[in-house]
């Protein structure tokens, strides 16, 4: 593999472009932004979504599809929301078999479908695979050290595109479940909401703790509902990502959740964040799939009757705590 198309150009995105292009990868990123095209490739930076960060030259940005076409892998940044549309415009482009790692982390609202679904439905004839764990975009652009989950039911498939992207500093490691994957990077966004809340709230280290733990639970039983092995939630796409993203600020949602906790309204918590929090689309999706699938999710539950304005901050923390003692499972 010589060329890789990275499809999105926020903040996640250009990281990932910038792995690719350390990875010694020809690299083009696409982007929807004219500042972010012509920002990479006149300055090497983007300074929208990624300030203060100079990218490697090999890294290349363009608006059309048609750019892409030559790409050895293509790795699908756009946000989960948008994926199914972005998917559709970049399809003609795709050669048969043409190997799409699926980055975005979340479940489809209306449909509820996995990233992986909506590939197959927008592009069929695609190679999936999924990549997640536990990575902050400012560092992994700045080549501090990275461990993620690369998923692939195709193993050999895996470990060739784990060898394309991987430098000293970034780490995949093969599996092949693309369900567990994508289940622990979907809810994981709606429980650093939860934690960001309790941590606005002023609730303690103890609560924090407890909320990662019991949301760990949550997770891994909706994953296995959906057909995961319970042993890939456990690593670094489930119990890593978890843990990163509901304990630094630097996390988009759980920044979004202290908002709430300290009392602003949803409007506020996102008023001027350029970047996306995906915990906020996926929350009522992940409370609609439970309830479909007969999962106990009271964590996630809560969450998005919170961002639903059906319940208020302090009336879903009573409802939590007042819940009947139950053995720990």
């Amino acid at each position: 593999m010589k060329r890789a198309g990275v499809v999105g150009g926020g903040a996640w995105g250009t990281a990932l472009a910038q792995v690719c292009a350390r990875a010694g990868l020809e690299t083009v990123l696409w982007a929807r932004e004219r500042e972010v095209v012509e920002g990479v490739n006149a300055a090497h930076e983007n300074a929208l979504f990624l300030p203060g960060v100079t990218l490697d030259s090999a890294v290349r940005a363009s608006a059309d599809f048609v750019d892409l076409a030559r790409s050895d892998l293509i790795l699908a940044v756009a946000p989960a929301q948008h994926l199914r549309s972005t998917l559709q415009g970049l399809a003609p482009q795709l050669g048969a078999g043409a190997p799409v790692v699926l980055c975005a982390k979340g479940f489809e609202q209306g449909s509820l479908k996995m990233m992986t679904e909506v590939l197959a439905e927008a592009a069929p004839g695609a190679a999936p695979a999924v990549l997640s764990g536990p990575s902050f975009a400012g560092e992994v652009a700045r080549g501090l050290p990275t461990a993620v989950t690369l998923a692939c039911p195709d193993e050999e498939l895996g470990w060739k595109l784990a060898q394309a992207i991987a430098t000293p500093t970034f780490r995949p490691y093969v599996v092949q479940d693309m369900v567990g994957a994508e289940a622990g990077g979907a809810v994981k966004n709606v429980l650093a909401i939860a934690c960001g809340i309790v941590e606005g709230r002023g609730l303690g280290r103890s609560a924090h703790a407890a909320l990662i733990t019991r949301g760990f639970a949550e997770m891994t039983r909706l994953a296995v509902a959906l057909g995961a092995q319970a042993e890939t939630l456990a690593g670094l796409c489930g119990l890593g990502d978890l843990v990163l993203t509901c304990s630094s600020p630097q996390s988009r949602n759980m920044s979004v959740g202290m908002a709430l906790g300290g009392g602003q309204s949803l409007e506020q918590a996102l008023a001027g964040k350029l970047s996306v929090a995906e915990g906020v689309a996926s929350a009522p999706a992940v409370r609609q799939l439970a309830a479909k699938l007969g999962v106990e999710m009271p964590i996630c539950r809560a969450v998005a009757a919170i961002l639903a304005g059906e319940a208020g901050v302090d009336a879903a923390i009573g409802e939590l705590l007042s819940r009947p003692l139950r053995d720990e499972r």
